[in-house]
């Protein structure tokens, strides 16, 4: 959806705004050989996001004291999509974890708290009028090193991870893992040097905090499905 058509009316209504923050994402960079993304990376106008990137093309054609925030994957208590809460279901159940391609796809979370110590270093700061941040944790992890951090997480010694080949296997409309298939990750050394921002969390103390304060007390956004690890094990480990 396009997010700028129901920011527009918010403005119309809001009259003059002393600051706007808006929650971007850093799915709007193009796909790109060099890495990580940095802010002023090329944007991909056609990219699911792309609602997005016309609300901060609106914010900044309007001329206000607007910063845009560009998170990558956020994760935390409460999350809504369920990123760690895919491992950990799978974790709780001692099921394999069933990773596309060689696991070694590299890419990146931030912790919510994080996210939202941003959004305060933003706020009466006129260094962020009309910057946009991306915002995320300090380390880059592959696929692999997520399972076995969130199996750390969850007080788990080992986790049995099993690598298969996503080409050989249609899954319909089903999604059978929570992260995009390729390298994802971008810098946050602009919100370092700028906004005195520093991450609390680190990947593994992160998901811990999640696991403790959500999915350990039986919390969670999403029923476990298993349907699609079945395919794989029917398909590559019969």
């Amino acid at each position: 959806s396009d997010w700028s058509s129901d920011v527009e009316p918010i403005l119309a209504a809001a009259g003059d705004v002393g600051q706007y923050i808006f929650c971007s994402s850093a799915g709007v960079y193009k796909k790109s050989p060099q890495m990580p993304h940095q802010e002023e990376d090329e944007t991909d106008p056609n990219c699911r996001h792309k609602g997005k990137l016309n609300t901060e093309a609106l914010l900044a054609e309007r001329g206000l004291n607007w910063t845009s925030v560009r998170p990558v994957y956020i994760y935390g208590p409460l999350n809504y999509n369920p990123v760690e809460e895919w491992f950990f279901h799978r974790i709780k159940a001692g099921r394999p974890i069933y990773v596309p391609g060689s696991g070694m796809q590299i890419t990146q979370l931030g912790h919510v708290k994080d996210l939202a110590t941003s959004f305060k270093l933003i706020l009466d700061n006129e260094k962020a009028n009309g910057q946009i941040y991306n915002i995320s944790g300090e380390r880059y992890v592959t696929f692999n090193g997520l399972a076995a951090a969130c199996a750390e997480a969850a007080g788990v010694d080992s986790v049995d991870i099993k690598n298969y080949d996503p080409k050989k296997i249609d899954f319909g409309k089903k999604k059978a893992f929570p992260f995009r298939d390729q390298h994802f990750f971008a810098s946050i050394h602009k919100a370092k040097a700028e906004l005195g921002w520093e991450p609390e969390f680190g990947l593994v103390d992160g998901l811990k905090d999640s696991y403790q304060k959500d999915f350990g007390r039986g919390n969670f956004r999403k029923e476990a499905d298993f349907s699609t690890d079945d395919m794989i094990k029917e398909t590559f480990f019969s």
